[in-house]
């Protein structure tokens, strides 16, 4: 990783609608020399699972047009298998080795930023982060942004767009599915045994939490970019301290 100042990797996660979108809308606006300075986010390329999900969703709609089975999920909207959660990982680390192969000097410009949400009932963080390529692992550092299932839920219902179901800031869940899915998050077991680290396979991964019960992503001003500063430079320390 040499003397950059940027993250190779940067896994961000949370609960649905809790401002992991908003914040990568924030950072687009910074401009590449002040974002890297202050964020340690050089030019950046982003990988999230919602368009993968959201295309299985399309297909089995299709399908089941067509008087086909659905491959993937059932007509109220949930997954048929536990285990495409994990597909969707996998997915996700595909996705960003097809990017490394193609070009192996990649990350000599780019910070990509992976992006999803788990809860208890998909396995939890700690189950999705055991399916992260060992090249993914070695690179990374996880930024949590923190909200209670009361205002992800409060946010989700605020964001919802009927015209726009597929869009990444203005898609929403239904309450039902929010509360089966994501009321129960396993963040807090899965991070207790370590302040700045995830152990996930064998690899320590620097982790770092960016609180928003607040809603500091909502506006996307100045104080969201002092917060995300002093998070990030932790976050930073962290991630050099385990390159050393």
């Amino acid at each position: 990783m040499g003397q950059k100042n940027r993250f190779d990797i940067l896994i961000l996660i949370a609960r649905p609608a809790a401002g992991k979108s908003e914040l990568i809308d924030y950072l687009k606006k910074v401009p590449v020399r002040e974002r890297e300075r202050r964020f340690h986010v050089g030019e950046f390329e982003e990988i999230d699972d919602f368009p993968m999900l959201w295309a299985w969703f399309e297909e089995d709609k299709i399908l089941a047009d067509m008087g086909k089975d659905r491959l993937h999920t059932t007509p109220d909207g949930y997954f048929k298998h536990s285990y495409l959660w994990d597909l969707l990982i996998r997915r996700i680390c595909l996705e960003y080795e097809k990017r490394l192969k193609k070009n192996p000097s990649y990350h000599d410009r780019v910070t990509t930023i992976i992006e999803f949400a788990r809860g208890v009932e998909q396995g939890g963080f700690s189950r999705a982060f055991q399916h992260l390529s060992k090249d993914v692992r070695m690179r990374s550092a996880a930024l949590y942004i923190d909200v209670s299932y009361k205002e992800s839920v409060r946010k989700n219902r605020r964001r919802f767009n009927p015209d726009a179901p597929d869009s990444i800031l203005e898609h929403s869940l239904p309450d039902s599915h929010m509360e089966f899915l994501y009321r129960k998050s396993d963040w807090e077991s899965f991070s207790s045994t370590d302040p700045e680290y995830l152990a996930a396979h064998g690899v320590r991964i620097p982790y770092a939490v960016l609180e928003n019960e607040d809603d500091v992503t909502t506006k996307q001003g100045e104080a969201l970019g002092r917060r995300l500063e002093e998070t990030l430079a932790s976050l930073w320390s962290f991630y050099k301290k385990r390159e050393n």
